[in-house]
């Protein structure tokens, strides 16, 4: 099975389940009444219950907010981790091709190895370019 589907029949079941469970507390805490259309005793005031859907969703907001809130440093800190990483793994490419552009750099008007130097250049320059600006906006943060 896909994990895609996987996961789609395990959240169907799962609100499913919920909302089974929601309604078997819902029914537990309704009082019994008599007869059907019957009033609540003169001494008990009438309840209306209250709406689950609200409360969850004030629960869930609160909850979002808080662990939003207790990870934004870790965030924070993993952003510039994450970038000066990227700016390492930007500037491998610049060491590899670096001798090759300096092996070819007497051909590079005119020459058997124009296109190597070319090719080169462009790609010194284009990730020589990616890795400062990665580290720039690590540094930034």
């Amino acid at each position: 099975m896909r994990p895609e589907s996987l996961g789609r029949v395990l959240g169907t079941g799962l609100r499913v389940a919920g909302r089974i469970a929601g309604q078997r507390i819902h029914a537990a805490a309704q009082p019994s009444i008599s007869a059907p259309g019957s009033n609540p005793p003169p001494n008990k005031p009438a309840v209306t219950p209250v709406p689950r859907t609200r409360v969850a969703g004030k629960t869930s907001a609160n909850l979002a907010r808080g662990l939003g809130g207790f990870l934004k440093p870790f965030g924070r800190v993993g952003g510039i981790l994450w970038l000066e990483v990227t700016g390492v793994f930007f500037f491998l490419p610049v060491l590899v091709f670096t001798p090759t552009l300096w092996r070819t750099r007497a051909s590079f008007l005119h020459g058997p190895d124009h296109r190597t130097f070319v090719a080169s250049a462009i790609v010194v320059v284009l990730f020589f370019y990616l890795g400062v600006s990665s580290f720039w906006r690590a540094r930034k943060r």
